[in-house]
């Protein structure tokens, strides 16, 4: 049994992965504004905190629960996203901030909290996008949203270098296209060749087997364009 913290849980790949590790017998901290998808499971084996992710004393809670209840951390799923897709002119500030907000500085945020938690064998996953790939095909209006996806994989890659000799890995899982409501919202009527639920098997095993493997790596999971 591993514990097993995962952000952005409320629907698609966060919420068909949870219940997958919950299923095998791992305890799972799932973290998400709303709530009340999994709440409404009721899954004796997960956890839910309402937390925003971009307000650093939400974060807290996460840790605080850690810190009272668990005491270790196996692996932690970064799995949360927000994108924004406008034309790059009409890109605010704010935009970016809000982007860049639960993108990036929510994962060094709470991984930096979590780290504490983490022994030897320790996996931090970190989800991210083909858009954030240098010389992968773009698209327009996702300024803001692939640059930070971008952000996050230097960020993992660093972290893999400076924490190797405690022997916890780090690891960017860069997807493309998955049928979410994310993607609907985002590119309406486009239809991805992966399920929610598909994804979220591949990112079960890799979780718990793939530092094995790799530490400070990108694997591209993608079998098209985008």
């Amino acid at each position: 049994m591993k514990h097993i913290v995962i952000t952005g849980t409320s629907r698609g790949i966060g919420f068909e992965l949870a219940q997958q590790f919950a299923n095998q017998g791992h305890q799972v901290l799932a973290l998400s504004r709303n709530t009340k998808p999994l709440e409404q499971i009721n899954h004796p084996n997960i956890t839910t905190i309402s937390i925003d992710l971009s307000n650093e004393n939400d974060v807290k809670k996460a840790v605080d629960f850690v810190s009272t209840e668990w005491k270790k951390v196996d692996i932690l799923v970064n799995n949360a996203g927000k994108l924004v897709n406008k034309p790059f002119e009409q890109l605010t500030t704010q935009d970016f901030e809000e982007v860049y907000k639960v993108n990036v500085f929510a994962v060094a945020e709470l991984t930096k909290n979590l780290l504490p938690f983490m022994q030897q064998g320790s996996h931090v996953v970190t989800v991210s996008s083909m858009g954030g790939i240098q010389g992968s095909m773009k698209f327009p209006g996702l300024a803001a949203y692939s640059s930070a996806k971008g952000a996050v994989i230097t960020l993992s890659e660093l972290l893999a270098e400076e924490y190797k000799e405690q022997q916890i890995a780090f690891n960017v899982l860069a997807l493309g296209a998955v049928q979410t409501e994310m993607l609907e919202e985002a590119f309406p009527g486009y239809i991805a060749p992966l399920s929610a639920k598909e994804m979220a098997n591949y990112i079960f095993d890799f979780a718990l087997t793939g530092n094995k493997y790799y530490n400070g790596k990108v694997l591209q999971v993608s079998s098209s364009t985008p």
